[in-house]
């Protein structure tokens, strides 16, 4: 009973068109008043939910993603890639993908990469010949990367969820995350390979280049200051992203000198906002995965799941379907909450390692945003381009496929998650 009253009402209030959000904090009130719970027992589940130490990082990602956006890096990193490969022919792709690789070291966001850039890279894209409806795609795709390369608010969440190291899962996205990015630039070639309007770029001098570095070097730091930090033992994960926002407030300030002291209010501002949506998420998605384990929920669906097949290869090929088609439909922080407490024991069960579940969970997220018909990346680029649905879905198809390929990868290959860890004596 609870459990269709759960997903019942949860679907019910999608259907509705009311926020992901709100559907899970409506459907988690009624499970909670079904399991005759009081309201503050809901109050007190939520607050145990986000009390957690290792959720700081995710406001102070989301902070220091807003201070890189308003320094400038995103445009001197496109001006750093754009004099290194822009004279190739299809080099405007690639600088699509290298540039969101780097900006998802920043943000640890798919949409906000996808915003961050699109406004640049889409109007230069199409100046230079690439069909807009393709330049979007690609973009929309790109973006989707923000949440696997490290440091990524998706991984923050996972790993506090599971319950493993948030620095160890960090390290097992950046292998994977270049491998996305390859597969992007293969469907990019791939899409523009009759166009006959793309215009080749005068190649760099070498003065371009170094001009262009030195412009772009404090961005190329950031994801080295980060990462090395962690690694190096200096800071935590947690105490990262605190760094990371003294870092894009010491750059915008003094270095680019393009943030002043009265933009400071609206970056808060923006920030705090964004940041609230996905606490508020994770505190009404935490409640629910609780009342889908103790209500036994989680542990029944697991053993229907194991029903169907006994075979690991095909238990993990029915999880890809699950979150490609839910990556369509519910925001990838909700999904976290809601599908871990029933596919972790799973996992567990086949002998799976959770780290690599972890990544080729994420990477699956990352391609459902860009899977018709309601895949967030899309809406966003589609805003930027000023193109309807329609237009963007005729050229997404090659850039999904590359996405599902590379996950497929990750999923039957998991040593490509682990390889970079374990090389570094990183136990995982």
């Amino acid at each position: 009973m609870t459990a269709i009253l759960l997903f019942g009402s949860f679907f019910l209030f999608v259907l509705l068109n009311l926020p992901v959000a709100a559907a899970i904090g409506l459907a988690s009130i009624a499970g909670t008043l079904l399991e005759g719970l009081s309201l503050t027992s809901f109050a007190n589940l939520m607050y145990s939910a986000v009390s957690k130490n290792v959720l700081l990082a995710i406001p102070f990602f989301i902070l220091a993603g807003v201070l890189m956006e308003y320094a400038g890096i995103s445009r001197r990193l496109i001006q750093f890639a754009l004099v290194c490969v822009g004279h190739f022919k299809g080099g405007l792709a690639i600088v699509v993908v290298v540039v969101s690789c780097f900006f998802a070291a920043i943000s640890g966001s798919s949409p906000a990469t996808v915003a961050a850039l699109g406004g640049i890279l889409i109007p230069a894209m199409v100046s230079g010949g690439y069909n807009k409806n393709m330049a979007a795609s690609l973009v929309a795709a790109s973006g989707g990367i923000g949440i696997i390369i490290p440091p990524s608010i998706a991984f923050v969440i996972f790993a506090m969820l599971s319950e493993i190291s948030v620095g160890s899962l960090f390290m097992c996205g950046i292998v994977p995350g270049l491998v996305m990015g390859v597969a992007y630039c293969l469907a990019a070639f791939w899409s523009i390979r009759k166009e006959k309007t793309i215009i080749k770029r005068d190649k760099a001098s070498l003065k371009e280049c170094r001009e262009a570095f030195k412009n772009a070097v404090w961005g190329l730091l950031t994801p080295v200051i980060i990462l090395g930090g962690i690694y190096g033992g200096i800071f935590t994960p947690t105490e990262s992203a605190g760094v990371a926002v003294v870092y894009g407030l010491f750059v915008g300030l003094f270095v680019y000198k393009e943030i002043k002291l009265k933009h400071l209010w609206r970056l808060f501002v923006d920030s705090a906002l964004t940041s609230s949506v996905v606490m508020f998420i994770l505190a009404c998605a935490g409640v629910l995965g609780w009342l889908l384990t103790v209500s036994d929920i989680a542990l029944k669906l697991s053993e229907n799941l194991m029903s169907l097949s006994s075979n690991p290869y095909i238990i993990l090929l029915l999880i890809n379907i699950l979150f490609l088609i839910a990556g369509c439909f519910i925001e990838a922080n909700s999904a976290y909450c809601i599908f871990l407490p029933i596919l972790l024991p799973i996992l567990n069960t086949i002998g799976y390692n959770t780290y690599a579940f972890g990544v080729f969970m994420v990477s699956s997220f990352a391609v459902g945003m860009v899977t018709p018909p309601v895949g967030a990346n899309l809406y966003v680029a589609c805003n930027i381009a000023k193109i309807s649905m329609k237009d963007i879905c005729s050229r997404i198809f090659p850039f999904v496929v590359a996405g599902m390929i590379a996950v497929l990868l990750f999923t039957y290959v998991p040593d490509i998650s682990l390889f970079l860890p374990r090389l570094l004596g990183i136990r995982v």
